[in-house]
């Protein structure tokens, strides 16, 4: 049961990490692996390399200062989202190791799944924070998420009966927050739709309706030049 227990968490725990921050996640496990704190299944022991650790490392650094600017952090999910998914499934099917097509199959399938749904959870909340001028809480909330990846991690590797639990209140509040977010999300983008309709130029505003004087004749609600109301019968001079 404990050997089941640790490759769940750890078949979970690296996808669901994978999701936030693949780059931090890669860099926890290869370093955990390469110091032996962890026996890695041979499915992840690629991560121990060198040459990956460093690829990883370099790659951590460009996302935390990428993910930190708001406006481009969306962008960058935007991305990541054809790079971080299918990561999470390849990080639980090496969690796991061989077990037959179905069976490999199956574990990429709740590996992407988890994967999918932490990083819908990130992109979705970096949108809504974008709406806000201040780039503190686009911080804020950077530094928590990698806080968070690796503190998951190393829970997962050592505790691995507290992170399952722990997950499965993560995805409790996500089900509680996902209307909220679709809703948040679906405002967004129509305002950067109506933003962005008015920036290619719509048709120009329709000319103030004539304005019918007491006793006198309609006019256009302009005035000439000396004062006087311009009747829709007018000519105004050229030149």
């Amino acid at each position: 049961m404990d050997t089941l227990t640790q490759t769940l968490a750890l078949t979970l725990g690296a996808s669901w990490a994978s999701g936030i921050n693949l780059y931090a996640a890669m860099l926890v496990l290869g370093l955990a692996g390469a110091t032996g704190s962890v026996d890695l299944p041979p499915g992840l022991d690629i991560l121990a390399d060198p040459r990956v650790m460093l690829a990883a490392g370099a790659m951590f650094v460009v996302e935390f200062f990428a993910d930190k600017v708001p406006g481009f952090d969306s962008i960058w999910d935007g991305l990541h989202t054809f790079i971080r998914i299918p990561a999470g499934a390849l990080m639980a099917m090496g969690a796991v190791g061989d077990v037959g097509p179905l069976g490999d199959t199956l574990v990429g399938l709740l590996g992407g799944g988890v994967a999918a749904a932490s990083h819908a959870t990130k992109a979705g909340t970096r949108i809504m924070l974008n709406t806000s001028p201040e780039p503190f809480t686009n911080w804020i909330a950077s530094v928590t998420e990698d806080v968070g990846v690796i503190g998951g991690l190393l829970l997962a590797l050592t505790h691995p009966g507290i992170f399952l639990i722990s997950l499965a209140l993560f995805f409790l509040l996500l089900i509680w927050l996902l209307p909220m977010l679709w809703h948040g999300i679906k405002r967004v983008l129509g305002a950067l739709r109506r933003h962005f309709s008015g920036l290619r130029g719509g048709a120009p505003p329709p000319p103030p309706p004539p304005v019918q004087t007491l006793g006198g004749p309609a006019t256009t609600g302009h005035v000439g030049n000396d004062g006087v109301p311009l009747r829709i019968d007018a000519k105004v001079p050229r030149g």
